[in-house]
């Protein structure tokens, strides 16, 4: 019952996939960011920098949904990579120093050392872990998309950029879960104000923690390629975009 009750809530959500009429896209879709509205954002966060989009990415159209549409689509990515990163940047920076003191399999093998670095800490993880922790990172994608299943709009359909579905649907077919963002409903009556404050500052930390997250990737693989880091990367022998090169390849040694 319980996976029916999942797939019930999946495709309740697939609207989200559905396209918008053609020849009639934009007027289908309301959105709180308009290309304006992303220059107002774009001068909050760097008055130096400002408005900057050299690759004219607002006025584009992707997959003949309007431009609203395809900036919903542009700001949901980068808050999602800016969170994703900043995990990323934490992460490295806890792993290099510290593990898990229990064991990571039940046949009671410990977790990677820490003098390994980050990188050859994934690559030294069973198989079977890191599938599960990809298989979990897909299902939250999937509810993502499918907007919590369809308790929340799509993301170019007017939901706002970022802002992530509750898993309160799951909660009352499934079972209890907690939700990603504010589980205990600390931040529920927070004023518009403080978290647009919130936002900016939040996508400020996302950009310097992409930057961050490169830096240490390629100190580690390209010595010397960060002078900064000089002393602390740690080097790595592995390929950093093939994640299962210890396990398997489908191109050969």
């Amino acid at each position: 019952m319980k996976y029916a009750a999942i797939i019930s809530l999946l495709a309740s959500g697939a609207a989200a996939f559905s396209p918008a009429p053609a020849g009639n896209s934009e007027s289908k879709v309301v959105l709180a960011d308009s290309k304006s509205d992303l220059t107002a954002l774009a001068d909050a966060a760097n008055p130096v920098v400002k408005y900057y989009d050299p690759l004219s990415l607002a006025d584009a159209d992707f997959w003949g949904q309007g431009t609203d549409a395809t900036i919903g689509f542009l700001r949901h990515a980068e808050i999602k990579h800016s969170r994703v990163a900043m995990a990323a940047f934490v992460g490295y920076c806890v792993q290099s120093n510290y593990h898990f003191p229990w064991a990571q399999t039940l046949a009671g093998a410990p977790h990677p050392a820490v003098a390994l670095g980050p990188e050859a800490q994934w690559d030294a993880t069973p198989a079977n872990a890191k599938w599960q922790i990809l298989t979990v990172i897909g299902l939250l994608e999937i509810w993502d998309e499918c907007g919590g299943g369809g308790s929340m709009p799509h993301y170019m359909r007017g939901r706002q950029p970022g802002k992530y579905p509750t898993f309160e649907n799951f909660r009352n077919e499934v079972h209890f879960v907690l939700d990603l963002y504010d589980p205990f409903g600390l931040f529920k009556n927070m004023k518009d104000e403080q978290k647009e404050r919130r936002l900016v500052m939040e996508i400020n930390n996302g950009r310097l923690a992409m930057l961050g997250i490169f830096g240490f990737l390629s100190a580690d693989k390209v010595e010397g390629s960060v002078p900064l880091l000089k002393g602390i990367a740690k080097q790595y022998d592995g390929d950093i975009m093939a994640p299962f090169s210890a396990d398997f390849t489908l191109f050969g040694s």
